[in-house]
């Protein structure tokens, strides 16, 4: 297998998985909890709101790089207050192709939370407040257990989009290779390249076998999940 790919390739692989894997990780938490707060709560800027959470997956990635740059570079408001309280870089770092992918990836995370949470039935949790149960706790067992499936779509969804990452990240942290070049930046660079063809389609075929796993593996606790409901597929 080692022969299958080079040092370099293995580098490529390692950095997309743990870039992936944060952004993912990162991002779900936070997508949860705004995807509740939109789904049980109607006020004047709503709509506001989810247009925000929804413009990096209409706007151009090269425009939301530049912004992340602007903002998290290290004279940037953020960069500044992330490095002087937790001592941490995003500009050309690895950490800033995680938060470019967490960004870009998160429309997609928190759209079918959100429509897991919409689809819950208000009878349940109401009876449950009635019962004595906060909106906490009411939240913990009860929303949190049924958003799951949808929570688990989002997660596959957004780990796919950081893995295929491309326009936002290169343009806010570059193409270094070892610290922030990625699947999708190790593939562009070997296709400019007359002899990276084949490099390129192992690393397309890894990209390929990494999401597919991905999926396959979403379905499987998905079902398992309906299984211990008792819902169809038990």
């Amino acid at each position: 297998m080692s022969g299958f790919l080079s040092p370099e390739a293995w580098t490529v692989a390692a950095l997309s998985l743990k870039v992936s894997m944060v952004a993912t990780l990162f991002t779900v938490p936070i997508a949860t909890g705004i995807a509740y707060f939109l789904a049980t709560r109607r006020f004047p800027g709503w709509h506001i709101l989810n247009g925000l959470c929804h413009l990096p997956l209409v706007m151009p990635p090269v425009i939301t790089g530049y912004l992340l740059l602007l903002g998290f570079r290290p004279d940037g408001i953020f960069g500044r207050v992330f490095e002087q309280a937790f001592g941490i870089g995003f500009a050309f770092q690895w950490t800033g192709a995680a938060l470019a992918a967490s960004v870009m990836a998160f429309p997609l995370v928190m759209r079918p939370i959100r429509l897991a949470f919409e689809s819950q039935d208000r009878e349940v949790l109401e009876t449950a407040k009635t019962l004595g149960a906060g909106r906490l706790i009411a939240f913990a067992t009860i929303s949190l257990p049924l958003a799951l499936p949808g929570i688990l779509a989002g997660a596959v969804l957004g780990f796919a989009k950081a893995l295929g990452e491309f326009g936002a990240t290169i343009t806010f942290v570059s193409n270094i290779p070892g610290e922030t070049q990625t699947l999708a930046l190790a593939v562009y660079s070997l296709l400019q390249s007359p002899s990276g063809d084949r490099e390129a389609l192992t690393l397309i075929i890894i990209g390929v076998a990494i999401s597919f796993v991905a999926i396959v593996l979403s379905e499987w606790i998905s079902n398992r999940i309906s299984m211990r409901r008792g819902g169809p597929d038990a």
